[in-house]
């Protein structure tokens, strides 16, 4: 297992932080992590956390003129076994399911030719809005696999499904996904 690596997108939204734990059980599970941090993810954890954690720099300009020199979101798409959102915000979602590509993040979704696995997390009527849920049944169509959300307490101070999943259980789904399951 150790020379699997995933591509973390780091999407925004307070389940952030989760994103931090995700990355060290990763690590004690001999997966690499390469990260993008979304705009909006960075308001909730910081680059240098990231890349502390991940050993790696992290990505987040899509006009990075180093990195995209070297067409950087094509290669980070392709440089990962595994390409995982967590959290996967509603807006995330959206981008990925309408084929939107305004930033790194859902270019590099676009781009990818590995599959792609989503955290969801959000607010309760968030999640359960009719167009957060047809983005879902899209993206499930186009072969996306989902961890969560869960249901329970949020930081908003509401009760439902929204919160995003454990990150052992994100590991979880991520090591299966990487053994062929």
């Amino acid at each position: 297992m150790a020379s699997k690596r995933v591509l973390l997108i780091i999407g925004g939204g307070i389940a952030a932080y989760k994103s931090l734990e995700l990355i060290r059980e990763l690590s004690r599970r001999g997966i690499a992590s390469r990260c993008i941090l979304t705009r909006a993810g960075a308001e909730f954890v910081t680059p240098l956390s990231v890349s502390s954690l991940s050993g790696d720099k992290v990505y987040s300009d899509l006009f990075d003129l180093t990195d995209e020199a070297e067409m950087g979101h094509i290669e980070l798409s392709r440089s990962a076994d595994l390409v995982v959102v967590v959290p996967a915000t509603a807006d995330l979602m959206a981008k990925a399911a309408n084929g939107l590509a305004n930033d790194l993040a859902s270019t590099t979704l676009l781009a990818t030719d590995k599959a792609v696995m989503m955290a969801p997390a959000m607010n309760v009527r968030m999640w359960k809005h009719p167009a957060t849920q047809r983005n879902l049944e899209t993206l499930k169509g186009d072969g996306v696999s989902f961890v969560g959300p869960d249901e329970g307490d949020m930081a908003c101070g509401e009760f439902g499904p929204g919160r995003m999943a454990e990150p052992v259980v994100i590991a979880d789904a991520i090591e299966a996904k990487l053994n062929g399951g």
